[in-house]
């Protein structure tokens, strides 16, 4: 099945990508190709996002142990995101490229691309070399649950990737797009951050431990992984946050100068 999944992914994800790739230079010959390949490489993360969400929701549905209870969806997605994970380092190197409008790749762009993208690609890797070896070797099958909550955490993932991909067709002054910021800030709050105090919180349900005592029940590489990916999901959601007030107040500034003219 493992060899199945990776196959799967291997074919899928990149497949999805050139597939709108081309589509999206077909519909709108008057797109560059950097607009193309952001687009794209937004909509695959909006699919993969959505796959893992309900693979995630399944997970934790299944699971009425949380230590015990297994699910064959955990190593199987687990499998079938890793080539996503590994194509979106390129896709997301290929769109910096095209914005860059460099003649040709060379070790200045990917420096350029490392320094400007540092922490998202960071997380990928991580992703691949440490989450996945654990997930897949190391757990003993133990954990399930938890594995399908780090799942759902990518349930915000397509709401950002709408914004993205609306900002890119010059709609970010509009009702639709404030909308999704909202839905942004919600479910990145919800998934990315209010998921880790839910975790604590069913475990001491399941053993009769209260919330606050939990952390001390557990052994100290769990604390310290959790903490180590808390971290930069509370460092997103900050800017996150900066970022829809710096909108609210441009779109508030735009308003009133609205209103203003229709005054004079």
């Amino acid at each position: 099945m493992s060899f199945s999944a990776l196959t799967c992914g291997a074919v899928v994800f990149p497949g999805m990508f050139f597939s709108f790739r081309a589509f999206l230079r077909r519909l709108s010959p008057k797109w560059t190709e950097a607009d193309a390949v952001c687009v794209s490489e937004r909509l695959v993360s909006a699919v993969h996002g959505s796959l893992a969400t309900v693979a995630g929701a399944v997970v934790v549905m299944s699971c009425r142990d949380v230590m015990n209870d297994s699910h064959w969806l955990v190593n199987a997605f687990t499998v079938f995101g890793a080539p996503y994970m590994t194509f979106d380092l390129y896709a997301m190197y290929l769109s910096h490229f095209h914005f860059q409008k460099s003649s040709r790749h060379s070790l200045q762009t990917i420096r350029a691309f490392l320094h400007k993208d540092w922490m998202l690609v960071l997380h990928h890797v991580a992703l691949l070399s440490v989450f996945m070896p654990i997930t897949l070797f190391f757990r003993r099958g133990l954990g399930d649950f938890f594995i399908g909550c780090f799942f759902i955490t990518e349930f915000s993932t397509p709401f950002i990737a709408v914004g993205k991909i609306l900002i890119q067709l010059g709609l970010d002054d509009t009702r639709l797009h404030r909308l999704n910021g909202l839905l942004v800030l919600l479910t990145f709050f919800t998934c990315r951050i209010l998921v880790f105090p839910f975790m604590y919180w069913t475990y001491g349900r399941q053993f009769g431990i209260p919330l606050n005592k939990v952390p001390f029940h557990l052994p100290l590489h769990c604390n310290l992984g959790n903490v180590v990916i808390l971290a930069p999901q509370i460092y997103w959601f900050i800017l996150l946050v900066k970022k829809a007030k710096r909108l609210y107040l441009r779109h508030k500034k735009t308003k009133e100068g609205k209103e203003r003219q229709r005054t004079d």
